[in-house]
């Protein structure tokens, strides 16, 4: 049996698949950022396992987390989604997203791609941190701090340090797998 990071319920099968596929991947594909980004700002508050049940309906509710589609929801798209019990039915959180997604389009078009804007927080690279226990993670971190920081500047929403922490932990731009979780060195050799 493998060992993973002490915050996975290995009772649940889809959060297991999440860590042992997903989480901490490197990303650079601007439409699994908006996702993530999406998702992660409707966590506030919540369990990341709340929104993982959710995934699916968001997809389909924010077609396919396409940026371009989102940024053109009217505010009858809205009140509609408001009444969507597959999503988290958060007015502020609903109207954040598509707020989002009309500054991620304009982040890309600065930028070349939202992804060459977000990595620069860390260089470029993965940050690999050596953690052992549950109470060793980090909620926010310096660069999660700067991150949050530049994209409230410009207008995003929900994005606070720790919703940029989640993310780059999500994401891969830090990589939080324990010492002992078989993903940690995984993860690392295919830098």
């Amino acid at each position: 049996m493998n060992d993973r990071c002490p915050w996975v319920d290995v009772t649940k099968p889809d959060y297991l698949s999440y860590h042992d596929e997903q989480w901490g991947v490197p990303v650079y594909d601007d439409r699994l950022i908006f996702e993530y980004l999406t998702l992660e700002s409707a966590q506030a508050g919540l369990s990341w396992y709340t929104v993982l049940k959710k995934r699916e309906n968001y997809r389909r509710a924010f077609a396919n987390f396409e940026p371009e589609k989102v940024a053109r929801f009217t505010q009858a798209k809205i009140e509609k989604l408001l009444l969507d019990p597959g999503i988290i039915r958060n007015r502020l959180k609903v109207e954040a997203a598509v707020n989002n997604a009309r500054l991620f389009i304009k982040v890309q078009s600065e930028f070349g791609s939202f992804s060459d804007y977000i990595w620069r927080f860390v260089d470029g690279r993965p940050r690999v941190n050596t953690l052992r226990e549950k109470k060793d993670y980090p909620a926010t971190s310096a660069e999660s701090d700067a991150l949050s920081k530049d994209l409230k500047k410009r207008g995003f929403k929900f994005l606070g340090s720790t919703v940029c922490y989640a993310h780059m932990q999500a994401t891969g731009m830090v990589n939080d797998h324990s010492l002992n979780c078989f993903r940690r060195q995984q993860i690392i050799d295919s830098y």
